[in-house]
């Protein structure tokens, strides 16, 4: 049977607002978490065949995609509170797991600072070391309000500005569409803006000085012409953590899903992959 990406339907009501989900597939647990401002839309490329090996659980972040939008508080604080709520409502034990740029720090907050084990990490362009953020971001942040009621045509055309940054080829209209749809309604919009304004280095600051007692081999996949967060960041981050392999990903933007969803898979399947 032909598998295909679904978007999350499944509902999770966390204290700090409902989560959509989905789960798919056999074998050991898997689970994939994306990154700002993307969604689990960022997976399709990869859940199919990720399927035939695992039973891989996908869901939106709070504030993002499919998941609630009328939050208070999207930011690192809360993403890492949310997944381990997730994870012990889904009765998962010991999982494997993947993150994605803040992804990426959720679930190492996840694993630092809740306590959850996973049984093994890899994470794709992390945001885990500091300097992170950009003009962008502080901007927002000191005029949030501003930019949360911009025109919606004005905001269309800033959003698509945005994420066509992302990738090292150019984005097709599927995947720029994909990307855009949960941003552009009322509340999407608002949200667009809320969580970059929500996007403070201090949750990466309050862990960061725990990587070097990490002694879980992690495996990281960054991508070589990642203009959003340099290659060299993954580097430093390499350098912190004990027990670590960093791979390069060329001819890939930060949306390495995206530009070589094939390298993803295999190096996900070589790393992850129980041999028994």
């Amino acid at each position: 049977m032909s598998i295909t990406y679904e978007k999350p339907n499944q509902i999770f009501r966390s204290e700090f607002g409902y989560i959509k989900y989905h789960i798919v597939g056999s074998g050991e647990p898997l689970i994939l978490v994306h990154g700002t401002p993307w969604s689990s839309f960022n997976w399709r490329k990869i859940i199919p065949a990720l399927s035939e090996w695992f039973t891989v659980y996908y869901y939106d972040l709070l504030g993002y995609g499919e998941s609630e939008k009328n939050v208070s508080d999207v930011s690192l604080g809360v993403q890492n509170e949310v997944l381990s709520a997730l994870i012990k409502h889904c009765d998962l034990n010991n999982p494997k797991i993947v993150g994605h740029d803040f992804g990426g720090a959720t679930v190492l907050r996840t694993f630092l600072i809740n306590k959850i084990d996973f049984e093994q990490i890899l994470l794709i362009d992390p945001v885990a070391v500091s300097p992170w953020g950009s003009p962008f971001f502080s901007h927002v942040a000191s005029h949030e309000t501003a930019f949360s009621g911009l025109p919606s045509y004005i905001h269309e055309a800033v959003l698509e500005k945005y994420v066509n940054g992302a990738t090292f080829h150019k984005m097709d209209s599927i995947t720029l569409a994909g990307i855009k749809k949960p941003w552009i309604s009322d509340d999407g919009q608002k949200a667009f803006y809320q969580q970059i304004a929500q996007s403070s280095q201090k949750y990466t600051d309050e862990i960061e000085p725990l990587y070097t007692d990490i002694e879980k081999p992690i495996v990281i996949l960054w991508g070589q012409d990642d203009s959003w967060i340099p290659i060299k960041q993954g580097e430093k981050l390499s350098k912190l953590l004990t027990n670590c392999s960093l791979i390069p990903i060329e001819n890939a933007g930060h949306l390495v899903q995206e530009d070589q969803p094939a390298l993803v898979l295999s190096y996900i399947l070589k790393h992850l992959k129980s041999i028994n």
